[in-house]
Protein backbone atom coordinates (compact mmCIF):
# COMPACT_ATOMS: atom_id res chain seq x y z
CA UNK A 1 0.00 0.00 0.00
CA UNK A 2 1.53 3.18 -0.75
CA UNK A 3 2.08 6.10 1.64
CA UNK A 4 -0.23 8.93 1.82
CA UNK A 5 1.86 11.89 1.46
CA UNK A 6 -0.59 14.78 2.63
CA UNK A 7 -1.21 12.24 5.68
CA UNK A 8 2.53 12.49 6.45
CA UNK A 9 3.01 16.38 6.15
CA UNK A 10 0.45 17.26 8.53
CA UNK A 11 1.58 14.94 10.74
CA UNK A 12 4.73 16.67 10.44
CA UNK A 13 3.59 20.06 11.09
CA UNK A 14 1.00 19.15 13.76
CA UNK A 15 3.32 17.45 16.04
CA UNK A 16 6.52 20.30 15.52
CA UNK A 17 3.54 22.84 16.37
CA UNK A 18 3.13 20.81 19.94
CA UNK A 19 6.63 20.12 20.58
CA UNK A 20 7.35 24.22 20.02
CA UNK A 21 9.66 23.58 17.30
CA UNK A 22 10.49 26.57 15.46
CA UNK A 23 11.22 25.08 11.95
CA UNK A 24 10.30 21.38 10.33
CA UNK A 25 11.04 20.14 6.98
CA UNK A 26 8.87 18.11 4.68
CA UNK A 27 9.35 16.66 1.40
CA UNK A 28 8.82 18.89 -1.63
CA UNK A 29 6.07 17.37 -4.13
CA UNK A 30 3.85 19.28 -6.27
CA UNK A 31 0.88 18.66 -3.74
CA UNK A 32 2.89 19.46 -0.39
CA UNK A 33 3.82 22.70 -2.63
CA UNK A 34 0.71 23.81 -3.14
CA UNK A 35 -0.63 22.84 0.48
CA UNK A 36 1.72 24.45 2.15
CA UNK A 37 1.60 27.88 -0.41
CA UNK A 38 -2.61 27.42 1.29
CA UNK A 39 -1.07 27.50 5.04
CA UNK A 40 1.09 30.27 4.42
CA UNK A 41 -1.21 32.47 2.15
CA UNK A 42 -3.58 31.69 5.20
CA UNK A 43 -1.12 32.70 8.24
CA UNK A 44 -0.85 29.64 9.74
CA UNK A 45 3.05 29.03 8.75
CA UNK A 46 5.24 32.53 8.91
CA UNK A 47 8.01 30.99 6.20
CA UNK A 48 8.95 28.85 3.90
CA UNK A 49 11.92 28.05 2.17
CA UNK A 50 13.34 25.01 -0.48
CA UNK A 51 16.31 23.68 0.68
CA UNK A 52 18.11 20.73 -1.57
CA UNK A 53 20.27 17.99 -0.32
CA UNK A 54 21.79 15.13 -1.80
CA UNK A 55 19.54 15.75 -5.36
CA UNK A 56 16.48 15.66 -2.97
CA UNK A 57 14.42 18.77 -2.17
CA UNK A 58 12.32 19.49 0.99
CA UNK A 59 10.47 22.24 2.39
CA UNK A 60 11.46 24.36 5.36
CA UNK A 61 8.96 25.59 7.34
CA UNK A 62 8.91 28.55 10.17
CA UNK A 63 6.06 27.50 12.07
CA UNK A 64 4.05 30.63 14.32
CA UNK A 65 3.09 29.69 17.21
CA UNK A 66 0.65 31.36 19.99
CA UNK A 67 2.28 31.90 23.37
CA UNK A 68 0.17 32.93 26.00
CA UNK A 69 1.87 33.98 29.26
CA UNK A 70 -0.82 33.75 31.76
CA UNK A 71 -1.72 30.32 30.59
CA UNK A 72 -0.78 27.00 28.60
CA UNK A 73 0.82 27.21 25.78
CA UNK A 74 -1.69 26.64 22.99
CA UNK A 75 -1.46 25.16 19.25
CA UNK A 76 -2.93 26.90 16.34
CA UNK A 77 -1.67 24.08 13.99
CA UNK A 78 -5.21 22.10 14.36
CA UNK A 79 -4.56 20.26 11.04
CA UNK A 80 -6.24 16.62 9.96
CA UNK A 81 -6.67 14.57 7.15
CA UNK A 82 -10.21 13.94 5.84
CA UNK A 83 -9.88 12.26 2.80
CA UNK A 84 -8.14 8.96 3.20
CA UNK A 85 -6.28 6.50 0.50
CA UNK A 86 -8.91 3.98 1.62
CA UNK A 87 -12.22 6.04 2.21
CA UNK A 88 -12.04 9.20 -0.07
CA UNK A 89 -14.28 12.15 0.42
CA UNK A 90 -16.05 14.28 -1.96
CA UNK A 91 -18.24 17.44 -2.42
CA UNK A 92 -19.63 19.45 -4.90
CA UNK A 93 -19.24 23.32 -3.94
CA UNK A 94 -22.74 23.94 -2.26
CA UNK A 95 -21.96 21.14 0.34
CA UNK A 96 -18.66 21.82 1.22
CA UNK A 97 -18.71 22.33 5.32
CA UNK A 98 -17.91 25.53 6.98
CA UNK A 99 -15.52 25.18 9.57
CA UNK A 100 -15.59 27.02 13.06
CA UNK A 101 -18.25 29.11 11.14
CA UNK A 102 -16.10 30.47 8.17
CA UNK A 103 -13.12 30.94 10.27
CA UNK A 104 -11.49 27.20 9.43
CA UNK A 105 -10.59 26.30 6.03
CA UNK A 106 -11.04 23.29 4.08
CA UNK A 107 -8.37 22.58 1.46
CA UNK A 108 -9.66 21.10 -2.08
CA UNK A 109 -7.73 18.95 -4.29
CA UNK A 110 -9.93 20.02 -7.47
CA UNK A 111 -9.95 19.42 -11.59
CA UNK A 112 -8.39 23.31 -11.43
CA UNK A 113 -5.75 22.32 -8.53
CA UNK A 114 -5.73 22.67 -4.77
CA UNK A 115 -7.80 25.15 -3.39
CA UNK A 116 -9.08 26.43 -0.57
CA UNK A 117 -13.46 26.15 0.78
CA UNK A 118 -13.95 30.06 0.02
CA UNK A 119 -11.74 29.64 -3.61
CA UNK A 120 -13.78 26.48 -4.95
CA UNK A 121 -16.92 28.29 -3.91
CA UNK A 122 -16.10 31.50 -6.09
CA UNK A 123 -15.44 29.08 -8.86
CA UNK A 124 -18.39 26.90 -8.65
CA UNK A 125 -16.37 23.80 -8.43
CA UNK A 126 -16.02 21.39 -5.98
CA UNK A 127 -13.66 18.08 -5.50
CA UNK A 128 -11.62 15.91 -2.91
CA UNK A 129 -11.40 17.20 0.79
CA UNK A 130 -8.13 16.60 1.68
CA UNK A 131 -7.35 18.94 4.13
CA UNK A 132 -8.95 20.88 7.22
CA UNK A 133 -8.20 23.73 10.06
CA UNK A 134 -10.55 23.29 12.75
CA UNK A 135 -13.01 20.63 14.70
CA UNK A 136 -13.46 17.63 12.43
CA UNK A 137 -17.34 17.14 14.49
CA UNK A 138 -18.35 20.89 12.75
CA UNK A 139 -18.49 18.94 9.38
CA UNK A 140 -22.17 18.74 8.45
CA UNK A 141 -22.12 17.51 4.48
CA UNK A 142 -25.61 16.71 3.26
CA UNK A 143 -26.68 13.72 0.83
CA UNK A 144 -25.99 13.88 -2.98
CA UNK A 145 -24.27 11.95 -5.83
CA UNK A 146 -20.95 13.47 -4.66
CA UNK A 147 -21.05 11.94 -1.25
CA UNK A 148 -18.71 8.85 -1.12
CA UNK A 149 -18.44 8.04 2.50
CA UNK A 150 -18.96 8.97 6.36
CA UNK A 151 -16.44 11.66 7.26
CA UNK A 152 -14.66 10.14 10.46
CA UNK A 153 -15.85 10.69 14.20
CA UNK A 154 -18.86 11.44 12.52
CA UNK A 155 -22.36 9.28 12.93
CA UNK A 156 -24.56 8.82 10.03
CA UNK A 157 -27.76 10.22 10.46
CA UNK A 158 -31.01 7.67 9.91
CA UNK A 159 -34.29 7.50 10.28
CA UNK A 160 -36.62 4.99 12.25
CA UNK A 161 -39.85 4.40 10.58
CA UNK A 162 -42.51 1.36 11.16
CA UNK A 163 -43.85 -0.64 8.12
CA UNK A 164 -45.58 -3.94 7.39
CA UNK A 165 -44.23 -6.57 5.84
CA UNK A 166 -45.61 -7.47 2.81
CA UNK A 167 -43.26 -10.23 1.03
CA UNK A 168 -40.44 -13.14 2.67
CA UNK A 169 -37.24 -12.72 0.33
CA UNK A 170 -33.89 -15.11 0.10
CA UNK A 171 -31.58 -14.84 2.47
CA UNK A 172 -33.29 -12.59 4.93
CA UNK A 173 -34.52 -10.13 2.72
CA UNK A 174 -38.16 -8.85 2.82
CA UNK A 175 -40.11 -5.96 1.13
CA UNK A 176 -41.64 -3.87 3.50
CA UNK A 177 -44.27 -1.38 3.04
CA UNK A 178 -43.81 1.94 5.53
CA UNK A 179 -46.94 3.91 6.98
CA UNK A 180 -46.03 6.09 4.40
CA UNK A 181 -47.24 4.00 1.98
CA UNK A 182 -43.64 3.81 -0.20
CA UNK A 183 -42.33 0.52 -0.81
CA UNK A 184 -38.61 -0.42 0.47
CA UNK A 185 -36.63 -3.59 0.54
CA UNK A 186 -35.87 -4.67 3.96
CA UNK A 187 -33.21 -6.92 5.76
CA UNK A 188 -32.09 -8.39 8.89
CA UNK A 189 -29.21 -8.27 10.78
CA UNK A 190 -27.42 -7.86 13.99
CA UNK A 191 -29.17 -8.86 17.07
CA UNK A 192 -32.43 -9.82 15.10
CA UNK A 193 -30.68 -12.32 13.30
CA UNK A 194 -28.46 -13.32 16.46
CA UNK A 195 -31.76 -14.22 18.46
CA UNK A 196 -33.41 -16.16 15.18
CA UNK A 197 -36.58 -13.68 15.58
CA UNK A 198 -38.75 -15.19 13.12
CA UNK A 199 -40.55 -12.69 10.73
CA UNK A 200 -42.95 -13.30 8.68
CA UNK A 201 -45.17 -11.91 6.02
CA UNK A 202 -48.31 -9.60 7.75
CA UNK A 203 -45.75 -8.66 11.02
CA UNK A 204 -45.36 -4.83 11.84
CA UNK A 205 -41.82 -4.15 12.09
CA UNK A 206 -39.35 -0.87 12.83
CA UNK A 207 -36.84 -0.57 9.82
CA UNK A 208 -33.87 1.76 10.08
CA UNK A 209 -33.22 3.48 7.10
CA UNK A 210 -30.20 5.69 6.16
CA UNK A 211 -30.46 9.14 5.28
CA UNK A 212 -28.60 8.33 1.77
CA UNK A 213 -30.64 6.15 0.75
CA UNK A 214 -34.08 5.62 1.09
CA UNK A 215 -34.69 2.41 -0.94
CA UNK A 216 -33.42 -0.09 1.63
CA UNK A 217 -33.01 -0.08 5.47
CA UNK A 218 -32.07 -3.20 8.45
CA UNK A 219 -35.04 -4.18 10.63
CA UNK A 220 -34.48 -3.52 14.10
CA UNK A 221 -37.66 -4.30 16.00
CA UNK A 222 -40.75 -6.55 15.21
CA UNK A 223 -43.53 -5.11 16.42
CA UNK A 224 -45.76 -7.47 19.07
CA UNK A 225 -49.50 -7.07 18.67
CA UNK A 226 -50.06 -5.77 21.89
CA UNK A 227 -47.47 -2.84 21.30
CA UNK A 228 -49.21 -2.34 17.33
CA UNK A 229 -52.39 -2.12 19.41
CA UNK A 230 -51.10 0.17 22.42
Amino acid sequence: MGRDTIADIITSIRNADMDRKVTVRIASTNITENIVKILLREGFIENVRKHQESNKYFLVLTLRHRRNRKGAYRTILNLKRISRPGLRIYSNYQRIPRILGGMGIVILSTSRGIMTDREARLERIGGEICVIYGNPSDIRIGSGTSYLGVLPGMKEQKWIHEGLITESLPNGMFRVRLDNENMILGYVSGKIRRSFIRILPGDRVKIEVSRYDSTKGRIIYRIRNKDSNN
